[in-house]
């Protein structure tokens, strides 16, 4: 019987579980998050200069994005010998069953993976711990003594989870320290975490305080900064207004197909709090772009990119022009203002 997410949508148990692993020893437990990657952790790896993190969707298809990601690497024309990529599964307790896996894979409830809920099993370990891991080993000299540059790709729920790690993530200025370079690439999410109660205004363009009759849940996380997982850290030394400073100057490139403009599109979040950020994908893309730009204007460093044509497909949006130039650095994609949502 396939899961449940917290949104009630039933989640089909994944097609496949990949033989590799990576293993994440914490002071509650253990647990282990099935991968696909090019790299070997145990063992140095001193020609590798730049590694990509793709993270998968609802559908959590982890080797058709590997796959994907390759596809666009080799249209990059990178250098084997010093990209390396990386894609993470992050499954659902329906997925270990029916898989017949171990008791010390990791599992969350449904798409609660997307928002950094900690997982039903075997430790509560938030989906964020298992990206603060993965960068914790690339930011090791004695592992990646040459290492410049790290992208982190997503694409829908993927998108989601990303972007909201770049405002929250523990490991990040550890990267930072490291002087290694990181990117997010968020691509055609459902929605963003934003940090007041404005929303878009239904006719017009702009920002109005969001009217939140019947729909009380608007502001509360992953759509908003009240009631966060207890993986994110507030205190003095993180507020929300220090962490959405240091977001809007994270190399953050909003992915976004114009073609992903269905309202019934069939994993297209559509609670009130996902349609008070707009109707669909695109607008809600260019809606944020915009009111996050707004509001840091003298400190700003994200980028909006459009890929025409292109509806909700990781593989057309990976593989574009657009993507190759994000993800890879190759090729050149225009910037879009995002002053007039669409």
């Amino acid at each position: 019987m396939p899961g449940l997410s917290l949104a009630g949508k039933r989640v089909e148990p994944v097609g496949a579980v990949p033989s590799q692993s990576f293993r994440i020893s914490t002071a509650q437990g253990t647990g282990v998050v099935p991968i696909v990657t090019s790299l070997d952790f145990s063992k140095p790896q001193p020609k590798v200069t730049r590694v990509v993190i793709i993270f998968h969707g609802k559908g959590r298809d982890v080797e058709g994005y590997y796959r994907t990601a390759m596809e666009a690497y080799n249209l990059a024309g990178a250098n084997a010998s010093d990209t390396a990529v990386i894609a993470p599964q992050f499954l659902d307790d329906e997925d270990v069953r029916d898989h017949h896996l171990a008791v010390d894979v990791l599992r969350w409830r449904g798409t609660d993976w997307e928002a950094g809920a900690p997982a039903l099993a075997p430790v509560p370990m938030s989906s964020y711990e298992v990206v603060d891991h993965l960068l914790s080993g690339l930011a090791d000299p004695a592992l990646f003594p040459n290492l410049k540059d790290v992208v982190l790709a997503g694409h829908s729920g993927g998108g989601q989870l990303l972007q909201r790690y770049a405002v929250v993530g523990r490991e990040l200025p550890a990267l930072d320290k490291a002087r290694i370079h990181i990117r997010f690439v968020v691509a055609n999410p459902s929605s963003y975490v934003y940090f007041t109660d404005e929303r878009p205004a239904a006719r017009g363009g702009g920002m109005l305080p969001f009217k939140s009759d019947g729909c009380g849940n608007f502001n509360r996380w992953k759509y908003g900064t009240l009631n966060p997982p207890g993986y994110v850290k507030i205190d003095p030394d993180h507020t929300w207004p220090q962490m959405e400073a240091a977001y809007a100057q994270r190399d953050v490139v909003y992915l976004l197909g114009t073609a992903d403009t269905d309202p019934h599109e069939k994993d297209l979040d559509v609670s009130c709090s996902g349609e008070a950020q707009g109707p669909t994908r695109f607008a809600r893309g260019q809606a944020f772009y915009a009111y996050l730009h707004s509001r840091h204007r003298l400190a700003w460093n994200q980028r909006m990119w459009f890929v025409p044509g292109v509806a909700h497909s990781a593989h057309k949006m990976f593989t574009s022009q657009c993507g190759i130039a994000a993800i890879f650095d190759a090729g050149h994609c225009a910037d879009q203002t995002g002053e007039t949502p669409r």
